[in-house]
């Protein structure tokens, strides 16, 4: 594989960096510290589409930026993988961007630029953890992502929001140093290098039992995947406004820590390690674990904002379940996954947003007839729903496919009921929603049935962006081959299929 030198990695991390001085700069100045937001957004998206064919063609580009010690830099590169998270996040905020300036002008919410320079520092970070090239550079933006965004979840400033913010940061920051950061330390120790490798670094380079320590204290320390039992950290953070809980659910944190269960599966260990210790099939029985108990309690949940987070810990377990099983079929499905979910859950969470902001309602038993008040929001929260379930014609159902002939590949057919089970459980918490928005008579009707204020849509701001993210849904089934080539390319790098 040709490798280029380029700093446009380095550069798509510095864009946003760059953009929260200029919104510090314009305070009081509100349009043009939302210029400036937009402008960056737009800007990252623009370097990291730039280096998709040179991806496509097999090339990686790299960038060097300091050497600590022999085997331990901080060095940036792009191929497959990495591209299709940065891609996606980096298109997202866009979205979100917009989104945002509706959702926070309506609520005339306080500390706005604050607001903003956290989300463009977020995004810096999340660049860095999709171009980092070795462990060590992923562990500095992974930490820089959750410093970022405490803020952001705190943003209300009440004893809730502190309260969950403050749990927030022991959950994340804590472990990661408790145990990822001694899993790198051991990893460093033994094989004398950090970097990224196909097949990874470890193999013959430690006793079983090392090895596999390192491996679950890497799982344990990896928080940010949300995987049972070290998961409650999400939902208390939806305390947090609906763009960041969209942000954590969709773009940058979570994808960061499911983003990072990939890389240390596929590049630090590599599948054929991972099997030889059984650790593959041991993650794949922790994430059907999570997969169906968040769906379970996610069916309990009134509150609409809670009920999707369980819901993202559920579909989060996806991704992991689907790279345990360490088949091209099931790690193209784990990449492609990160895709569709980012769109259908963010759909989700902007039409949670839209909801609150137009009609103050919160709870999905206060949710009766709203779609004759808010038909936009409510269809496009119908078509998220039906590709979070994986029903086609949407991106959804792609992704399960993938993953349903990666378990057969794997011989793991039992875990095709994980799947099943998932999928009905998915309806079940999901379409009464729609229906109820639909079908039920609106509480608020008169004795005629009608609704006496009429079509009540949030402002434009924000239904454009959760339209077009619904959208997005259908385009990946009808339109997958971008991110299905870039999600099979790396699989094949990583299985040495390519």
């Amino acid at each position: 594989m040709e490798v280029i030198e380029s700093a446009r990695p380095l550069l798509a991390i510095l864009v946003s960096a760059f953009a929260v001085v200029l919104i510090r700069l314009s305070d009081r100045k509100p349009d043009l510290r939302e210029f400036w937001t937009i402008l960056a957004a737009v800007v990252k998206f623009s370097i990291v589409v730039s280096m998709v064919p040179s991806v496509l063609a097999g090339k990686t580009l790299e960038y060097h930026l300091l050497t600590i010690v022999p085997g331990l830099e901080i060095k940036f590169s792009v191929d497959a993988l990495r591209v299709a998270f940065a891609a996606t996040a980096s298109f997202l905020w866009i979205i979100t961007s917009f989104y945002s300036i509706g959702y926070m002008r309506s609520l005339k919410e306080h500390a706005q630029t604050r607001y903003f320079m956290s989300f463009a520092g977020a995004m810096s970070a999340t660049m860095g953890v999709a171009f980092a090239a070795n462990m060590f550079t992923l562990f500095l933006f992974y930490e820089a992502i959750t410093l970022s965004t405490f803020p952001l979840v705190a943003h209300k400033q009440t004893p809730e929001a502190i309260g969950g913010a403050r749990r927030y940061i022991v959950y994340l920051l804590g472990t990661s140093l408790a145990f990822q950061l001694f899993a790198i330390f051991l990893t460093y120790s033994v094989a004398g290098t950090l970097d990224f490798a196909s097949q990874g670094i470890l193999a013959g380079k430690g006793s079983n039992l090392l090895l596999t320590l390192i491996f679950i204290l890497f799982m344990l320390g990896i928080t940010k995947a949300a995987m049972m039992p070290l998961h409650s950290w999400l939902p208390a953070a939806m305390v947090a406004p609906t763009p960041v809980s969209a942000l954590l659910h969709a773009v940058a944190v979570v994808k960061a820590g499911v983003f990072t269960v990939v890389k240390v599966v596929l590049f630090i260990f590599g599948t054929d390690l991972l099997a030889d210790l059984g650790l593959g099939t041991a993650l794949m029985y922790f994430a059907s674990f999570t997969i169906i108990a968040a769906s379970v309690i996610a069916l309990k949940q009134d509150n609409l904002k809670r009920r999707l987070a369980y819901s993202t810990i559920s579909q989060l377990s996806y991704i992991v379940f689907a790279v345990a099983l360490l088949t091209p079929s099931g790690i193209t499905g784990s990449i492609f996954h990160m895709v569709v979910h980012a769109f259908g859950k963010i759909t989700l969470f902007f039409a949670a947003g839209a909801i609150y902001v137009a009609h103050h309602k919160t709870n999905v038993s206060e949710l009766d007839g709203i779609g004759e008040a808010m038909p936009f929001t409510m269809a496009a929260f119908a078509l998220g729903s039906l590709s979070m379930i994986g029903i086609p014609p949407f991106g959804g159902f792609l992704s399960k496919w993938y993953m349903f002939f990666g378990a057969v590949e794997a011989r793991h057919v039992p875990m095709l009921l994980v799947l099943a089970a998932s999928t009905i459980l998915n309806a079940c918490y999901f379409l009464p929603i729609v229906y109820a928005a639909f079908f039920k008579k609106p509480r608020y009707a008169d004795v005629s049935g009608g609704a006496p204020e009429g079509i009540r849509e949030a402002p434009a701001f924000m239904v454009v962006p959760l339209v077009i993210t619904a959208i997005a849904t259908l385009v990946l089934f009808f339109w997958p081959s971008l991110f299905l080539e870039l999600a099979r390319s790396a699989a094949g790098a990583a299985t040495g299929g390519g």
